[in-house]
């Protein structure tokens, strides 16, 4: 009898080893990666041999054994989330209000990775549930060695036209580590701190060829760059992050690898054909009230309390079409509405690139081709600054521009052929968001993964109940 019970045991071993065996060479075959291997044997250990004391602890004294329990327990969830959050699914919660009335802020999402495929980790010595900072400790949260190399296996699909995307910020890789200052765009407040320094003597680019301008905004980009890092007290040391460390953006991908984009009085233009808009698009308008806008008609048409500080403010308000025609029509609300021009902005920030002569704005912009893995774009002097940052920072080569030539990787060029695809990002609250028209495009080395379905909803301006109960399990896919 004992015997049978021993072969029985055996068998169950052999058996459950066998099939965690059969899902690890699984999962390694999936990621085209057999460093894997190494861990065969200990899996063997672990069922078979049992030579190595995993659990030594169970026969230890009390205190050793109760303080044990709960490591292993943390050790194995902390293991478990990050192969979880890795490579099949991780939470996002929205932090502004950049694709409001789309998603809102404090909506937590279901992202996952499986829908354009994971990527192999970058820096993969990282605290799980953490991006780039520690907790409490305001640390750095992972290892920068070792670090390989960007690759993407397989997943469901790619990204397509108006898809809502999760990714890593472009502009992230440089940061300003002052909490007042983060995550905030490292690039543009060079150029306006280089503006600033510059003072009486600030030049004109208009009247510059494309070739003096693309030098001089390159200057005054240094200029800035070396006030920031002179001035620690203020702005903080100035951290570099890998890729996979920067802050998570989410934005909709209104433009796709290849494609010609254009924005034309506020439209965006695909290809020369005008491409949808987000059912709950936002503009801001000017507006002027008779009176405060009653809490009713600020629940129905969807107006927050931070839209309500851009109206004090600023003297705008952030609406959707329906919300701009209910407050049109409400003459004893409203003396004045209308929508916000070009003439208007009073824009902080320079339109992407920072270091072109382009006068884009966030209502006018481009023509602009968005690079494609294999295309091939012939530079000149007038588009050399839209491709500046991703030929130099993305694809790691040398660029400098000399006597008109541009010289890549030390060689003359007139073109370059594009190794990653690239895609343009936009928010649905137009003129309340940073996206592409601000840093440019993202690429495919950027790309997290796609919002999959609101799980919880928190409203940040309610007193009463924070949940927006008709938000939960609501399809992101059906937010168009």
């Amino acid at each position: 009898m004992k015997n049978e019970k021993q072969t029985i045991n055996k068998g169950w071993q052999w058996t459950k080893f066998i099939v965690v065996l059969l899902l690890w060479l699984a999962f390694l075959y999936w990621l085209k990666s057999w460093l894997g291997l190494l861990v065969v044997p200990f899996i063997y250990d672990a069922y078979i041999t049992k030579k190595i004391k995993w659990q030594w602890w169970k026969d230890a004294e009390r205190p050793t054994r109760m303080v044990m329990s709960w490591v292993d327990a943390i050790v194995f969830a902390l293991v478990a989330v990050y192969f979880i959050n890795q490579f099949f699914f991780q939470n996002y919660v929205i932090p502004s209000s950049s694709l409001e009335k789309s998603l809102l802020t404090g909506d937590y999402l279901f992202v996952s990775k499986m829908s354009y495929g994971p990527r192999i980790p970058e820096t993969p010595l990282t605290m799980p549930l953490t991006q780039h900072t520690l907790p409490v400790f305001k640390s750095q949260s992972y290892i920068s060695w070792p670090h390989w190399d960007y690759r993407r296996v397989k997943g469901f699909g790619q990204v397509e036209q108006n898809d809502i995307v999760v990714f890593n910020y472009p502009a992230g890789d440089s940061v300003m580590m002052a909490d007042q200052y983060q995550p905030q765009d490292y690039y543009q407040y060079c150029y306006s701190f280089g503006k600033q320094q510059m003072g009486d003597d600030l030049k004109d680019t208009e009247a510059m060829t494309a070739e003096q301008a693309f030098a001089y905004n390159n200057m005054l980009i240094a200029r800035g760059s070396n006030f920031i890092k002179d001035n620690k007290q203020e702005f903080g040391r100035i951290k570099y992050r890998p890729t996979d460390r920067r802050e998570n953006y989410v934005k909709r991908c209104v433009g796709l690898p290849g494609q010609k984009l254009e924005i034309r009085n506020k439209q965006v233009y695909i290809n020369d054909k005008l491409n949808k808009e987000p059912d709950n698009v936002q503009y801001s308008y000017l507006v002027k009230l008779r009176q405060t806008i009653p809490d009713d008609l600020l629940i129905s048409l969807g107006i927050s309390t931070e839209d309500l500080i851009s109206l004090n403010q600023n003297g705008y308000l952030p609406l959707t079409h329906n919300a701009y025609e209910t407050l049109k029509g409400r003459k004893d609300i409203v003396e004045q509405i209308r929508p916000i021009t070009d003439d208007d902005q009073n824009d902080v920030f320079k339109c992407y690139p920072v270091s072109g002569k382009h006068k884009w704005t966030r209502d006018n912009y481009g023509p602009v081709i968005i690079p494609k893995k294999g295309m091939t774009i012939n530079l000149t002097m007038d588009n050399i600054a839209v491709y500046d940052r991703p030929i130099r920072v993305y694809e790691k080569n040398t660029l400098e521009v000399k006597n008109g030539k541009i010289i890549i990787n030390g060689k003359p060029s007139t073109s370059y052929t594009f190794k990653m695809d690239y895609y343009w990002m936009m928010g649905d609250n137009r003129h309340n968001s940073a996206d592409s028209r601000y840093w440019g495009f993202v690429p495919e080395d950027h790309i997290v993964g796609k919002p999959i379905f609101i799980w919880l909803s928190i409203n940040p301006d309610s007193y009463g109940s924070k949940i927006r109960w008709n938000r939960l399990f609501r399809m992101v896919d059906n937010i168009r």
